[in-house]
């Protein structure tokens, strides 16, 4: 399995800290969960029903024609690939490592492509896959942009497969409205903007045949009936999506501040966490770790990415790591 942030215990037994004396910035997930409505006890006894509203829920919270309830939308990035033959897959990278391994290991070729080189590449390729707003770098790309991509793979069979766990903070840039175009397959995360990754869900948004085809790989039942509720209450709290929206581009803005009043400017970010590329990207990754604090490493490029601290007292210690850094490393 590759590796990814949140892996808290296996720091705590490596660094000798208590998990609950851990600051947690390794994740990218907003750090102010939903709270937990009351679930009644139908929802843990019965088999889960898909009339319940969820996936209306969800169609008018992403403001998408068809959704599809998933455990989670890495379950959409291991089955998406079962659903064609074989061919010739490009994902704009660096992004998030398990949609490359997903297609390599059901025996795609697979060109990992830089931003300037799609086009070039554009054409020879079955399938493009791009996280947007990306992780972990934070680009950005504008719907008209991709929608050209989408036109010019559509033509010949091919498949758009845009990943915006990250877009609920700046829904104008979202493709799902055009989700029901036929090669146009949208992942939408649920746990990073609710803060609630735990219940894992995420929805598939495309057209309605291609989402038959997903939801036979998936299987019946793949939404538990406790998370459906919770899904459904969260998806439909609008000023909780205000608020959640604010705090988080405050921090992020705030830490990239921080980073940068400490002589760490970061190279990009969005609205919940910030990256740096640094040579010291190891050594700074340690430093913390013995402090305490956890942060999401990338050594290939050497690079770091900054979860949101939750209140003042996890900013007041990160600012304290810095310092202490600072003193520390000539």
């Amino acid at each position: 399995m590759l590796e990814h942030g949140g892996r808290l215990r296996k720091a705590a037994l490596q660094y000798g800290i208590a998990e609950a004396d851990w600051l947690d910035l390794s994740s990218g997930l907003a750090p102010w969960p939903w709270a937990i409505p009351d679930i009644p006890l139908r929802a843990w006894a019965r088999l889960p029903e898909t009339d319940d509203g969820l996936e209306q829920a969800a169609r008018e919270y992403y403001g998408a024609t068809q959704v599809l309830p998933v455990a989670g939308s890495q379950a959409a990035i291991q089955l998406l690939p079962r659903l064609r033959r074989a061919g010739k897959v490009g994902v704009l990278s660096p992004c998030y490592a398990e949609h490359a391994e997903a297609w390599r290991r059901n025996g795609y070729i697979v060109r990992e492509v830089l931003e300037q080189e799609v086009d070039f590449f554009l054409d020879s390729l079955d399938v493009l896959v791009v996280v947007n707003p990306n992780n972990p770098t934070g680009l950005s790309l504008t719907p008209e942009r991709l929608l050209d991509w989408h036109a010019r793979l559509a033509q010949r069979g091919g498949w758009l497969v845009v990943d915006e766990a990250f877009m609920d903070n700046t829904p104008q840039l979202s493709l799902s409205s055009y989700a029901n175009q036929v090669g146009l397959i949208v992942l939408r995360s649920f746990g990073k903007f609710f803060g609630l990754a735990g219940v894992r869900l995420g929805f598939v948004l495309a057209e309605r045949k291609l989402l038959k085809l997903l939801a036979e790989q998936v299987g019946p039942w793949a939404v538990s009936g406790p998370t459906r509720v919770l899904g459904q209450v969260c998806l439909r709290d609008t000023q909780g999506h205000a608020l959640q929206r604010l705090r988080s581009e405050e921090a992020s803005q705030r830490l990239a501040e921080v980073l940068e009043r400490h002589g760490f400017k970061p190279q990009g970010g969005c609205a919940l966490f910030q990256w740096l590329i640094t040579e010291r990207a190891e050594h700074l990754h340690e430093f913390m770790a013995r402090q305490g604090i956890l942060l999401r490493l990338f050594t290939h490029n050497s690079s770091l990415r900054f979860g949101l601290p939750a209140d003042e007292a996890d900013w007041l210690r990160l600012e304290h790591a810095f310092e202490a850094y600072a003193k520390e490393t000539p």
